[in-house]
């Protein structure tokens, strides 16, 4: 029996017309193995699953790269708001501790002649941290919690500045803590400035007594001494200093404390200044006084006599110390005086040294206060070893006891 087996020539006719496939139809995939042969068909729902898939997986990564590259943006720019809060932070802290040791070093630095230069640089530290302490809590943008609200969107981003707020509240408490110490450090200063001040007002009220007691034997003569009225040596003017109000502080309170502490010091120096050219204190350590000031019976002759001077017996050698500054405008012997030295003070005052057994100085030389001028001796008309001591004041002899007695300490 013989069968027809087709052969590729001779194929069965096609027709001219072929169906048109949709993207989606189903494929089938055909794995051989062994001789057989498995198919598998891919339905058009599972491609359509598929490739949905595959879409919403692309997104996903797209809408990842963006989140973490915008994340990354706003936590560098948090970071260096961050490190700009730090940096104010311990800014301020290294004003307030110059600040404070400023507080320690002002009471020594009263004694010094920049004492008002003190005070004017302490006021502009002050003034500086205060406005400092303003510029962090109030200036900054970044410190207030909608703006920071408004700038922060991504999830990511939100944890960023949870971060930085609770860093910028924590740091809002320590600039609070800052102002509680500083209001307390006012308060401080204005106890010691309240020292300073009566300080001051002691040691001036001191001066004044002292003044006071040397215008007893002077108003006896008809003369009175004004501190006020005289000018200080080698000057024409004077009277306290009163600062211009410039600079003033924010704080009314301390800055009129400050300008008091002005007056008062400046009114302390130019007392001082003018103490120092009169003579009060005693011009020789160890003493008892043998004749006193005005009338007494002549040591020699027994008759009445005036003594212009006071007598203080003293050890042959023991040093005689001027009391005040000035010009030497006699250094020599003269007569009944013996060893003579006269120191003129200005402001109307000169002071008489006599009967000295040595002379240290001579005429023409300038002395300070405790500079010594020779030494006690019984030179001239004397009975003993004593210094004779006079202070004249405008020509006319006063008592001296009074300028002895006045020593300011």
């Amino acid at each position: 029996m013989n069968f027809f087996t087709p052969g590729p020539e001779d194929s069965f006719p096609t027709s001219d017309y072929a169906e048109k496939k949709t993207f989606f139809s189903p494929k089938e995939i055909i794995f051989r193995s062994q001789g057989r042969a498995k198919v598998f068909t891919i339905s058009s729902r599972l491609q359509t699953i598929v490739l949905t898939l595959l879409v919403l997986f692309g997104a996903w990564s797209f809408y990842s790269y963006y989140i973490y590259n915008r994340s990354g943006v706003i936590i560098s720019y948090k970071d260096k708001e961050i490190i700009e809060t730090r940096d104010a932070y311990v800014q301020l802290m290294t004003d307030f501790v110059t600040l404070n040791k400023n507080i320690n070093e002002m009471m020594a630095s009263l004694e010094k002649k920049n004492a008002k230069a003190e005070i004017e640089n302490y006021k502009k530290q002050a003034s500086i941290v205060e406005d400092r302490i303003k510029q962090i809590t109030e200036e900054k943008e970044w410190l207030s919690s909608d703006a920071l609200s408004e700038k922060i969107t991504l999830n990511e981003a939100l944890l960023q500045r949870d971060i930085a707020a609770s860093e910028r509240d924590e740091l809002k408490e320590r600039l609070k803590e800052m102002e509680n110490i500083i209001k307390d450090i006012k308060a401080a200063e204005l106890d010691v400035l309240e020292k300073v001040e009566k300080i001051a007002a002691r040691e001036v009220g001191k001066i004044k007594n002292a003044f006071n007691s040397i215008n007893v034997p002077l108003k006896r003569n008809g003369l009175y001494f004004n501190a006020l009225a005289n000018s200080k040596k080698g000057a024409n003017s004077g009277g306290p200093y009163i600062p211009a109000p410039k600079q003033r502080l924010k704080d009314e309170k301390l800055n009129d404390k400050i300008s008091k502490i002005f007056e008062d010091v400046d009114k302390w120096e130019y007392y001082k200044e003018v103490a120092e050219y009169v003579p009060l204190g005693k011009p020789v350590w160890s003493y008892w006084v043998t004749s006193h000031y005005g009338s007494r019976s002549d040591p020699f002759n027994g008759k009445a006599a005036r003594h212009k001077g006071i007598d203080l017996a003293s050890r042959t050698g023991n040093k005689i110390k001027v009391q005040a500054r000035g010009k030497v405008t006699r250094a020599e012997y003269a007569g009944g005086y013996g060893n003579l030295v006269v120191v003129d003070h200005g402001n109307g005052f000169q002071t008489k040294y006599a009967h000295m057994h040595k002379i240290y100085v001579k005429k023409g030389d300038y002395v300070e206060i405790d500079d010594v001028l020779g030494e006690v001796g019984s030179t001239g008309r004397s009975t003993g070893p004593h210094l004779h001591y006079e202070v004249l004041y405008k020509g006319h002899s006063i008592d001296p006891m009074p300028f002895i007695k006045a020593k300011i300490s």
